[in-house]
């Protein structure tokens, strides 16, 4: 709570400054109890501007070895990501899931907002990848409600490699909570978990207008450091998560340039 604090004190109106975020159905955000916030990976800073734009704390997991750095750049790093809100889990060896899950439920329990990427890496190429099931497994044992988060344009402001970012316009687009409360009791099949995961990964393309590829974003980036093509063995026309329609959408603009409105 201390650093989100100093964060929305200090950091906050220079960081509104340089990045002017607008935002899209934040009333979806539930003012108080548990929820999962489940958003699209473009860049590190989606972790920044995330918080940014709520009245609430969230909090994510994150890699223990980035708390762990010595000298001026270490403590940087750890300053920053306490600042977001991260929480530090050592995600090594075979029980490593677990202990993001747990990590997870018992923010939830305490009620609290609880931020993850389903995808689990950011994306390599700005597409929107396949879920990986531990949201679902999350929002089933904690009965809490998934709200979809579209972060627009934070790989433009933070290309892929780049350490510090533009001052890009960056949007985030909150969809309507889920409920899968109709699943309760079902978290050990892994088709209920296929099913709640790809749900949750159309309602972002729906809010993102991204292209879906159906591979995990991992598998793609070892793809590509392995000298193949984007697309190699993994075609990309045609998809949605769970094989439904391709949703006829855009990517969101801010309010001010969509049609028939005037620009402030």
């Amino acid at each position: 709570m201390f650093y989100w604090l100093m964060k929305r004190v200090f950091a906050g109106p220079w960081l509104k400054l340089f990045f002017r975020p607008w935002t899209r159905g934040l009333e979806n955000v539930p003012a108080e109890g548990g929820a999962i916030l489940a958003s699209n990976h473009l860049a590190v800073i989606d972790s920044f501007v995330l918080p940014l734009v709520l009245d609430r704390e969230i909090v994510f997991i994150g890699k223990s070895e980035y708390f762990t750095g010595t000298g001026i750049k270490g403590r940087l790093q750890a300053g920053f990501f306490r600042g977001v809100g991260t929480i530090p889990v050592d995600r090594s060896g075979g029980k490593a899931s677990e202990a993001a899950l747990n990590t997870g439920l018992k923010r939830l329990r305490e009620g609290g907002l609880f931020g993850i990427y389903p995808e689990g890496t950011r994306s390599p190429d700005g597409r929107l990848y396949r879920g990986k099931t531990g949201v679902a497994r999350l929002a089933l044992e904690s009965g809490c409600p998934v709200v979809p988060v579209a972060m627009i344009n934070t790989e433009v402001a933070q290309p892929l490699g780049k350490v510090i970012p533009r001052p890009v316009r960056i949007g985030i687009v909150f969809g309507e909570p889920l409920d899968f409360s109709r699943y309760q009791g079902m978290q050990e099949d892994r088709f209920i978990l296929r099913s709640v995961t790809d749900e949750i990964m159309y309602s972002l393309m729906r809010l993102s207008g991204q292209e879906y590829v159906d591979v995990y974003a991992a598998t793609q980036k070892a793809r590509l450091a392995g000298g193949q093509k984007a697309d190699a063995g993994a075609p990309t026309s045609g998809q949605a998560p769970g094989g439904r329609p391709i949703p006829d959408v855009q990517v969101p603009v801010p309010p001010s340039e969509e049609p028939g409105t005037s620009v402030d």
